[in-house]
């Protein structure tokens, strides 16, 4: 019973606070308890408040760089609120917006390219950008020799045969699907060289940054193949599908062995460079438009501004070929008996 008086005492003591605003608060009558409009339901009469503005009512206190209410996305006391035509009016674009200071201090990065105009890129940096090595010998192969290297090599050529039925010469989306494989075995990679290397306390020879850089570039190469062939539908449930079983089937396979897990990533990449010379040559016979290159590309590989799609299939195949190099030779490194770290990592291979 004790209980059930303070609770009502307390209900009356807030009520009015948290279900009232001070201006519209309606004054009860005699002998109505204050928190009666809250019991019955009646919601003409006690008009809903957000849980940000109860927060704020319960603690109305001021913090660094704003109000308690601007925290939980309240407005000050004393502010109108615009309406509906002075939001359209005051409306800016993105790129004009000035920067919101944090109450944490963070402040956005300003930065200024080269040629002084400003970087319009969030997802990259000036200084990860590169030229890419389009000399490389894209004639390399690995021939397998072991019965691990046979299964790796045969493994990935039976993977070829749905996906050259599924997308037969469409380019462009085979890109995408093969970019959001391709983008998988770096990160597993790094991501349990990382744990690794916690669990013995023993650095990792930079091989953890190698593999993290690699996967990074490969979803850099489908954000750019983005921008030139939008997927349909089913597509985009192909690669769902897709990238929850071979996540998964690689996970295991590379705590299992990592030699063979780098060795079907390594034959991966060789069916990416044979994937992108059948791409150009389907643009140099006029089959697919050769159309300009896409704006985050000519900044990414520091194209020239009159880039094509030409070109950037040219530098994606370089890099698909220094990611081939990159996985055979750290196979063959756990082939000799070593573990990575024994090797520096090839950082910065492009």
């Amino acid at each position: 019973m004790s209980s059930r008086i303070a609770g009502s005492r307390l209900l009356r003591h807030l009520g009015p606070r948290l279900f009232f605003s001070t201006a519209a608060a309606r004054a009860p009558t005699a002998g109505e308890p204050a928190c009666s409009l809250l019991l019955s339901g009646s919601a003409s009469l006690a008009p809903s408040r957000p849980p940000a503005a109860v927060l704020v009512r319960l603690f109305p206190v001021r913090m660094t760089s704003t109000t308690a209410a601007q925290a939980f996305g309240g407005e000050q006391e004393g502010e109108a609120k615009p309406s509906a035509g002075s939001r359209e009016a005051t409306a800016v674009p993105p790129s004009e917006r000035m920067a919101v200071a944090s109450y944490w201090g963070i402040q956005p990065s300003k930065i200024i390219k080269e040629d002084g105009t400003p970087w319009r890129w969030s997802c990259f940096m000036p200084w990860e950008t590169y030229k890419a090595d389009t000399s490389i010998d894209l004639e390399k192969h690995h021939v397998p020799s072991t019965l691990l290297d046979k299964l790796a090599y045969w493994m990935v050529k039976a993977l070829r045969v749905p996906t050259d039925i599924f997308f037969q010469r469409r380019y462009g989306c085979r890109a995408m699907m093969l970019e959001t494989v391709a983008a998988v075995p770096g990160m597993v990679g790094g991501m349990l060289l990382h744990l690794r290397s916690l669990r013995r306390f023993e650095q990792s020879g930079g091989w953890i940054r190698a593999l993290l850089e690699e996967a990074e570039n490969e979803r850099m190469h489908l954000m750019t193949f983005m921008e030139v062939a939008q997927p349909r539908w089913y597509e985009r449930a192909l690669v769902i599908a897709v990238q929850g079983v071979f996540f998964n089937a690689y996970f295991l396979g590379y705590l299992a062995s990592p030699k063979f897990a780098h060795r079907v990533t390594g034959y991966l990449e060789e069916e990416a460079i044979h994937s992108y010379t059948e791409f150009l040559k389907d643009l140099e016979a006029g089959e697919i438009d050769n159309v300009p290159a896409p704006a985050i590309a000519v900044d990414y590989w520091r194209l020239p501004a009159d880039a094509t799609l030409k070109d950037v299939v040219m530098v994606v195949r370089a890099d698909e070929a220094h990611h081939r190099d990159v996985n055979h030779f750290a196979s063959d490194i756990h082939y000799q008996g070593m573990d990575l770290k024994d090797i520096p990592a090839p950082l910065g291979y492009h």
